[in-house]
């Protein structure tokens, strides 16, 4: 869980977040033992964290340059992924003068969301929101600038990562100070979460008909024929040489589109066509398309495939 402040209110807006992502591989419950340590603050170093989890049989990915906070025209945004039992969710806050909401989004819907016009606002775990609060309890003032706010946030991101792994000392901070009424900043808000909801579905159609195409591309490159018949030539005229292809092979282009059903004719090539006569046999031996009687080599510009193989 990463750390996010942010200041609301009617001089403008101010988000940081730190910039470190851990992931977790192992037993779930041996993560959720680590994980509940390292939450409540038991865990207060890295090396802790990585001995803590060794004994545990987990193994964890730490990365220092997540990028949670972003800015988008009069907007600060800023995003955590949270616990779910059954599904990965995420918080986000949209924020700019005078109006704030936070949406939970599961996959590409929005499932909650809350909004308001001006707030202290902290997303973080157990630990990381304890420290935060203590200290904008002591040192936050609503006179303080902008900037000021700023520099304390990072402050708190700082001390946080001193006292737990979850987070580094590292931040970055977007600061929002547009002018506006109360009915404005919530159409620009309204406005930023409807594009951003709509490029969200579009990333994610994009991104499942890529792992579409990718599962097709390697079911079918484990049928491309490495040995074994291939057709018929049916006809040879002007240099070029027809093949029928037989009733278990079909020929695809380099984008894995279907170009030849079973039974249908596919264009070949070779340096001596003379040597090839109609009723010749294609095959392929040690991955080499040619002629079976004269093994003359052929040239096509189409994968060849097993088509009623598993």
């Amino acid at each position: 869980m990463s750390l996010i402040l942010a200041y609301v209110g009617k001089k403008g807006c101010v988000i940081a977040g730190d910039k470190r992502k851990i992931a977790y591989f192992g037993d779930k419950s041996s993560r959720k033992i680590l994980e509940e340590k390292l939450y409540t603050g038991k865990i207060k170093t890295l090396d802790e964290l990585f001995e803590e989890a060794k004994k545990l049989g987990v193994s964890i990915n730490i990365t220092d340059n997540a990028k949670k906070v972003r800015e988008k025209g009069h907007v600060a945004i800023g995003e955590v992924g949270i616990k779910a039992t059954h599904s990965a969710k995420r918080r986000r806050l949209y924020a700019t003068t005078n109006c704030y909401e936070i949406i939970e989004l599961e996959g590409s819907k929005i499932v909650k969301r809350k909004k308001g016009n001006s707030a202290l606002i902290v997303f973080g775990n157990r630990i990381t929101k304890k420290i935060s609060n203590e200290i904008l309890k002591k040192e936050f003032n609503p006179k303080m600038s902008l900037q000021e706010i700023a520099n304390l946030f990072k402050k708190i991101i700082k001390k946080a990562s001193e006292l737990t792994p979850t987070i580094n000392k590292s931040c970055d901070i977007v600061i929002k100070n547009p002018i506006l009424n109360k009915e404005m900043a919530e159409k620009i808000l309204e406005m930023s979460i409807s594009e951003d909801i709509k490029n969200l579905r579009k990333w994610r159609k994009s991104l499942k008909d890529k792992m579409i195409k990718a599962a097709k591309e390697i079911t079918l490159a484990s049928k491309i024929i490495t040995e074994g018949d291939v057709g018929e030539i049916v006809d040879i005229k002007d240099g070029k040489i027809m093949v029928k292809l037989n009733q278990d092979v079909c020929a695809y282009d380099l984008n894995w589109e279907k170009v030849a059903n079973p039974g249908e004719i596919v264009t070949m090539t070779a340096d001596n066509p003379s040597e090839i006569k109609v009723g010749d046999k294609v095959v392929i031996e040690n991955e080499e398309l040619y002629v079976e009687r004269c093994k003359e080599p052929l040239q096509c510009e189409v994968i060849l495939t097993y088509c009623n193989r598993g």
